[in-house]
């Protein structure tokens, strides 16, 4: 049986991290998938990229590792390699490769929830976790998806939780400010609203 598990991250480095982590426990990269959000443009199809700050373009570094997610935008040279900006409903741009996308980006045509909503509970997640993940990405962070063996998840589940966000903790957080779920309809956050967002978390940059 296989199953969806996903994490949120409130930086881009750590959710690439985390693929890391789960490539070398075995997830195969068709298998995983990535949505970052974007709005403060730090994603440039002509410009290096540099996360990580160690000189190297991180794109390269991805295809050169084989740390591929999958054909889902971009093709399967890489994760990095890979990524590729396109716009989901209530998201805004987002920088996204993988399984997941594909099915976000086929339902945000006619999904009443929205495309990355619809293609989460699609693939198994509860609606209410669905909501928080599209909610989280829409205010700056970095969701990542994997679809594994049933058997294989409390192992997996564990490989995901290092840095990731406390969903619940954060949405309590979000509710005491009005937000019951996400609305597609709504304005994405801009570039001042998503770094306001992430300094109240405590994370500077993606």
């Amino acid at each position: 049986m296989t199953v969806t598990i996903s994490r949120l991250y409130d930086t881009y480095a750590q959710a690439h991290a985390a693929v890391q982590r789960l490539e070398t426990a075995g997830v195969p990269h068709s298998d995983i998938s990535i949505v970052a959000n974007n709005s403060d443009s730090w994603f440039n199809s002509d410009k290096k990229v540099d996360r990580d700050r160690d000189g190297v373009d991180d794109r390269a570094e991805g295809a050169g590792k084989g740390a591929g997610i999958g054909a889902g935008v971009g093709g399967a040279a890489g994760l990095l390699a890979g990524l590729g900006l396109l716009a989901i409903p209530g998201l805004g741009p987002v920088v996204a490769a993988g399984w997941l996308v594909s099915t976000a980006v086929g339902a945000a045509a006619g999904a009443a929830t929205g495309g990355i909503v619809g293609a989460l509970t699609e693939a198994g997640v509860s609606d209410e976790d669905a909501h928080m993940y599209a909610e989280g990405v829409r205010r700056g962070g970095t969701l990542v998806s994997a679809r594994i063996a049933d058997a294989d998840r409390t192992r997996l589940d564990a490989v995901l939780n290092e840095s990731a966000v406390n969903l619940r903790d954060r949405s309590v957080a979000w509710q005491k400010s009005g937000w019951k779920r996400f609305d597609p309809a709504s304005a994405p956050y801009g570039a001042d609203e998503v770094r306001r967002e992430r300094q109240l978390y405590g994370s500077g940059i993606r």
